[in-house]
């Protein structure tokens, strides 16, 4: 096995080229996005001809960002999805655990505030956010559970949860074609970009590897959150989650795709 593709094992975890495996050890998964920082927002847009940009105004919408609310993103990375909940005025904290992440963050949105944080021990009071998101950054958590009960932890009772994550295709033809692209087209543009291609062999794996809407939906409601609903986007490519510590009105779960 090449260095390239080598899984992280305790003693190799932190090592350039080497990729996390599916455990998602949080520090090799950490020292992957230490690596990729710098060019990951531009990947991203790369890698989803553009519709990553559709998708963060998706769950923008989803979160309803009023003046004042104070809102916590976590795994936030350099805070792309933090600044339009921002710009709507609400009080923002992008937190996330990798400090290259952070450093980039800061440097690009002065006026956002930062914070490192690791999803599974949240260094924030009980009750303290009116709303909490995590947008691409579930499945890289190694128990997706507990950081969902430590983002109920740290949310005011009826305050909201809303996750964006990719998700499985209702259409056998999209999701066949889906599976491929994510197989062989986004290491191969990997490999072209990043400075790490060996971070986007895990990321294409940790698509494959993820439930799909409902699977995430009833580990949301096992993680001490209720209402949960969910909305397709992009015919199930992603997936936008929401759900209330206490009752909230009702949030459709029709597909769509925004524009």
């Amino acid at each position: 096995m090449s260095a390239s593709t080598m899984v992280a094992t305790p003693e190799t975890a932190t090592r350039p080229g080497v990729r996390p495996g599916l455990d998602k050890q949080p520090d090799a998964v950490t020292a992957m996005f230490d690596r990729v920082a710098p060019r990951y927002d531009l990947l991203n847009v790369l890698m989803t001809g553009g519709y990553v940009g559709r998708w963060r105004r998706a769950t923008t919408s989803a979160i309803e960002p009023r003046p004042g609310e104070w809102i916590l993103d976590v795994a936030a990375g350099t805070g792309a999805s933090s600044v339009p909940l921002a710009r709507a005025g609400a009080r923002v904290l992008a937190s996330d655990p990798s400090p290259r992440m952070l450093e980039v963050g800061r440097r690009r949105h002065p006026s956002l505030d930062f914070a490192p944080a690791d999803a599974l021990e949240l260094p924030f009071e009980d009750e303290t956010f009116d709303t909490v998101t995590i947008s691409f950054g579930l499945r890289n958590i190694a128990d997706p559970s507990r950081a969902l009960r430590e983002m109920a932890r740290v949310c005011r009772p009826g305050g909201r949860l809303v996750v964006c994550e990719f998700s499985t295709p209702t259409s056998s033809l999209l999701r066949a074609g889906h599976r491929r692209f994510v197989q062989t087209a986004l290491p191969w543009l990997g490999r072209l970009a990043s400075s790490d291609p060996a971070a986007y062999n895990y990321l294409a794996d940790t698509v494959l590897d993820w439930p799909d809407q409902r699977g995430l939906a009833a580990l949301i409601a096992r993680s001490g959150w209720e209402n949960v609903e969910h909305r397709d986007l992009s015919g199930g490519i992603v997936t936008v989650h929401r759900a209330t510590r206490r009752g909230a009105r009702t949030f459709s779960t029709r597909s769509e795709n925004p524009r």
